[in-house]
C-alpha cells in the first residue's frame, strides 16, 4: 500500500530565498550527525521534534523508511520562506505510523507558514479512542497564516466514533484568553482513506456569534476521502472558505449516528464546487450534501451527488435557538448540481430561511422517493423556492411536510407545506410519476434542464494504488466539468 516516489524533493514548490536541508533517514541515519546532507541525515522523529527550525528550512524524509511515532511541529516561517516537510530519494512514500500511541500522527501546534506533503500517515491502535492523521491545532495564538497540507496519504485511522474531531485531517481553533483562527489555509490533493470519525473536518470555539472569530482564506481542494466513519468534509468556523473539486465515496459507513458527505457548519459565504459525493450510508442525515447550523450565503454549484442512502440535499438548523449565538441557516443557494439515484429524501429541509434552489438537475430511480420534504426542528423553513429545476421521477416521487420522525432518521409525508412558510414553485419540470405534485407558477418550464444521458461512471481512483492519484484527479476534474457543460450549458469558474 505504498505510493512510489521518484522526484528528488515532492511537495517543495519554490525555492526559497534562504534556509537549510535536514535529511532524515531511519535506515542509514545518526541524531549525533549535522543532518544536512543524506550521506550525513538524522535518524529519528525525536530529532527534528526537538530542533527549532528557521524560515526557509526544508526538513525532506528518505523514501522507503518508516518512523513509528509522531511529527510534532511548532517552528514558523515567513510568508515568502516557508518550512517545507517533504521526501527525497525514490522508493515508497515516506511514512509516519503513530500506531495508536499518539492521538495524532502529525500535530502541527500555533506554527505558521508551514508545508507539508509527500508523507504517508496512518494511526491504527487498540481499541476506540481519540485518533487522528493530521492535527491542526492553533489555540491563544492569533492569527496564523499560510499552512499547507498537500499530497498527503493518510490511512488507517481509527479514532473514535463518539467525537467529530478525530478522523484524517482536524484543523480546530481554540481561543479562550485570545482569539485565534487560520488565514490561508489550504489542505489539497491529499488522500484520506478509512478513517474514524471524519474525513476532513474542523472544530472551533469560536462557532458562537457571541465569540465569532471566523478562519479566513481557507481552501479545501481536490482530495479524495473515502470510507470515513462519519462525515467526509467539513469545514467550521469559517467566513468565504472555498470546497472545490473534492470527492467522497462513502461516509457515514460507522458512526451510527447523524453524518452527511460534504457540508458546512456555523460559517458565512462558504462556496462549494464541482465536489462529488457518494456512497453515504444510513437515512440518519445520510445525505450527499448538507448546508446546516449557524451558515449564512452558502453557495453549492455545479456538485454531483449519487447513490446516498440518506438523499441529497439536507438544508437545516434549529428554529428555536438563542440568536445572539446562533442566526439559523440564511440564504443557502443550491443550483445547477446534479443528483442521480439519490434515495431516502432528495431535498430536506428544516427551519430554514430564505433558501433558493434553482436549475438542478435530479434524476431518481425507486419508487416513492421523498422529492421534497419540509420538517420540524424546533421550527419550521420561511422562504423556500424552488425555480427551474429538473425532477425526473424513476418511480413515484412525493411532496409535502414531516407527518412523523422515526428513529432511523426517516420522515412520514403528508401533502402541503404548512406550518412551514412561503414555499414557492415556478418553471419547473416533472417528468415520470410524481404522486403529489406541487402546484407550479409555470409548468412549461421552459428554463429548466432536460435529461441528458450519463457517461457513467466516469474515471475511478483505487486507493490501494495510490500512485495514480494524480492522474486520476486531473481526469476527474476534467470529466465532472464536461458533465456539468454537457447539463447546464457554460459553466462559469470551471
Amino acid at each position: 500500500m505504498r505510493a512510489l516516489i521518484s522526484l528528488t524533493l515532492i511537495a517543495i514548490s519554490i525555492i526559497p530565498a534562504f534556509g537549510m536541508e535536514y535529511y532524515v533517514d531511519n535506515q542509514t541515519g545518526n541524531d549525533a550527525n549535522q543532518g544536512t546532507a543524506p550521506g550525513s541525515a538524522w535518524a529519528s522523529l525525536d530529532r527534528i521534534n526537538a530542533f527549532e527550525f528557521k524560515p526557509g528550512d526544508r526538513v525532506l524524509f528518505k523514501a522507503g523508511c518508516v518512523w513509528k511515532g509522531q511529527l510534532a511541529v511548532h517552528s514558523s516561517g515567513e510568508a515568502r520562506n516557508p518550512i517545507r516537510y517533504a521526501a527525497y530519494g525514490e522508493g515508497g512514500m515516506p511514512r509516519i505510523d503513530a500506531d495508536g500511541a499518539f492521538e495524532d500522527g502529525v500535530l502541527i501546534h500555533n506554527a505558521e507558514y508551514v508545508e507539508i506533503g509527500g508523507l504517508e500517515i496512518t494511526n491504527h491502535g487498540e481499541g476506540e479512542a481519540m485518533r487522528r492523521g493530521v492535527h491542526l491545532l492553533a489555540e491563544n495564538a492569533g492569527t496564523l497564516h499560510g499552512v499547507v497540507i498537500s499530497g498527503l496519504f493518510i490511512h488507517d485511522v481509527n479514532g473514535t466514533e463518539k467525537r467529530k474531531d478525530s478522523g484524517g485531517i482536524i484543523f480546530r481553533t481554540r481561543g479562550e484568553r485570545t482569539p485565534t483562527r487560520f488565514d490561508g489555509l489550504r489542505i489539497e490533493r491529499n488522500i484520506v482513506w478509512k478513517v474514524d470519525r471524519s474525513g476532513i473536518a474542523a472544530q472551533s470555539s469560536h462557532w458562537k456569534r457571541t465569540a465569532w472569530f471566523p478562519s479566513l482564506n481557507v481552501t479545501i481542494r481536490e482530495n479524495w476521502v473515502g470510507g470515513a466513519g462519519g462525515d467526509g468534509v467539513v469545514p467550521w468556523a469559517t467566513d468565504g472558505a472555498l470546497v472545490e473539486y473534492n470527492i467522497v465515496q462513502g461516509a457515514n459507513e460507522r458512526a451510527g449516528s447523524y453524518n452527511a458527505g460534504i457540508w458546512p457548519w456555523s460559517t458565512d459565504n462558504s462556496l462549494f464546487r464541482f465536489n462529488r459525493a457518494s456512497g453515504v450510508k444510513t437515512t440518519l442525515d445520510g445525505q450527499g450534501f448538507d448546508s446546516d447550523y449557524n451558515s449564512r450565503n452558502s453557495v453549492f454549484e455545479y456538485n454531483l451527488s449519487h447513490d446516498n442512502e440518506g438523499g441529497f440535499f439536507l438544508i437545516c438548523s434549529p428554529g428555536g435557538r438563542d440568536p445572539k449565538d446562533n442566526l439559523g441557516n440564511q440564504g443557502t443557494i443550491v443550483r445547477n448540481n446534479i443528483s442521480k439515484n439519490d434515495r431516502a429524501r432528495i431535498f430536506h429541509v428544516s427551519a430554514a430561511d430564505d433558501t433558493l434552489v434553482e436549475h438542478n438537475a435530479i434524476y431518481t430511480e425507486d419508487a416513492d422517493i421523498q422529492m421534497v420534504i419540509v420538517t420540524d426542528w424546533s421550527g419550521w423553513a420561511d422562504g423556500l423556492h424552488f425555480k427551474n429545476n429538473l425532477f425526473q421521477s424513476g418511480g413515484g416521487a412525493l411532496y409535502g411536510h414531516g407527518a412523523s420522525h422515526e428513529k432511523d432518521g426517516t420522515y412520514g409525508i403528508a401533502d402541503g407545506w404548512a406550518p412551514a412558510k412561503n414555499v414557492t414553485f415556478e418553471g419547473n419540470r416533472y417528468l415520470g410519476e410524481h404522486h403529489n405534485p406541487p402546484e407550479d407558477a409555470n409548468r412549461e418550464a421552459p428554463n429548466a434542464p432536460s435529461p441528458i444521458e450519463f457517461d457513467w461512471p466516469g474515471p475511478q481512483f483505487d486507493p490501494h494504488h495510490p500512485e495514480t492519484f494524480d492522474t486520476y484527479m486531473d481526469r476527474h476534474k476534467v470529466w465532472i466539468a464536461d458533465l456539468m457543460k454537457k447539463q447546464f450549458g457554460e459553466i462559469s469558474g470551471g
